[in-house]
């Protein structure tokens, strides 16, 4: 298997939320390079050491890297869109630079040449019993008479192929009632609201921290000839920007959040807050060690009957209220 190596650049004092993140989108392994360690090492190294070579030395100097490595496949590309979506939100909550400038860059693939290499790995596939998920350069044959939603997810994370974005259309294909208002909190590519319309919602809205997620959200709506009357978008962050809370305060049928776990936990009382009695909050993007303290968070905030569906290492739960 070829794989991708992926520098991201940060400071001493992100080095562990970064990881923690990381974990969260699914990998595992970290190569971290960071010179208060080897700062650390040479004011406490003890008389064994008579030599160190040069090289050694210049990584007192270096800037602090966690360094990751992904396949070079389908789940590879959503990654490395997550990882771009996990580092736009840490830059938007961290105004003081406290966690560097949280870049990432690649090394065994040219980054102008990433856009459109990795949409070779992205085929037509079916999800659930009524969906098809279609990226909108491939052709598609709809004679199966499965509903049809085509996406160009661009920048923004949401082809439909990762785990946790296919178990939350499964839960909502089941769930969902013709004229729900659907709340899509983290919307990304718009995969999942896009696909409750499709399944017969009635009007949404999406949000996601990221301008051009919002943006490339409207535009695959359209591609689905959705009326941007019934499909509205905002980008920001609800946990710190009231106007925002203010401007998508409603009582929605059914919430989707395909995120990530610190951030569901934070998100509980604007669930609580959004949601209608006897409404459906699907949560999702939690790895499956993680999925029991979520679940625990939100059942203390008044969330009942969960109802998780697993696949290999990620959780998506069901809740009413």
């Amino acid at each position: 298997m070829e794989w991708t190596e992926v520098n991201i650049y940060t400071t001493t004092e992100g080095i562990e939320l970064l990881c923690s993140k990381l974990s969260d989108i699914g990998i595992k392994g970290f190569s971290i390079k960071d010179p208060e360690d080897f700062k650390e090492f040479l004011e406490n190294k003890n008389g064994q050491w008579d030599y160190i070579d040069e090289d050694l030395l210049g990584l007192s100097e270096c800037e602090t890297c966690v360094t990751v490595y992904i396949p070079a496949n389908g789940q590879g590309a959503e990654m490395l869109i997550a990882i771009r979506s996990m580092l736009a939100e840490m830059k938007a909550s961290d105004a003081e630079g406290v966690y560097g400038r949280l870049e990432a860059e690649m090394t065994s693939i040219r980054e102008e040449d990433w856009a459109n290499n990795w949409k070779q790995y992205f085929k037509p596939f079916n999800v659930g019993e009524k969906l098809v998920i279609k990226p909108s350069w491939e052709e598609h044959d709809a004679s199966d008479g499965r509903i049809v939603l085509e996406i160009d997810p661009a920048s923004s994370f949401g082809t439909g192929k990762h785990h946790t974005t296919r178990l939350c259309l499964e839960i909502l294909e089941k769930c969902l009632k013709k004229g729900d208002k659907v709340l899509d909190m983290g919307c990304g590519s718009g995969i999942l609201s896009i696909g409750a319309m499709l399944l017969g919602a009635g009007s949404v809205t999406a949000v996601d921290i990221e301008e051009n997620a919002a943006v490339t959200a409207l535009e695959n709506a359209v591609k689905n000839n959705i009326s941007p009357v019934s499909y509205r978008t905002y980008f920001g962050n609800i946990l710190t920007d009231e106007e925002l809370a203010d401007r998508i305060d409603d009582k929605y049928d059914v919430i989707t959040a395909n995120i990530v776990a610190d951030v569901l936990i934070a998100m509980k009382d604007y669930f609580v807050r959004y949601l209608k009695k006897d409404g459906i909050l699907i949560v999702s993007g939690i790895i499956e060690e993680r999925m029991n303290e979520v679940v625990d968070v939100l059942l203390s905030a008044g969330f009942r009957d969960p109802a998780a569906e697993v696949r290999e290492g990620w959780a998506a739960v069901r809740f009413t209220v």
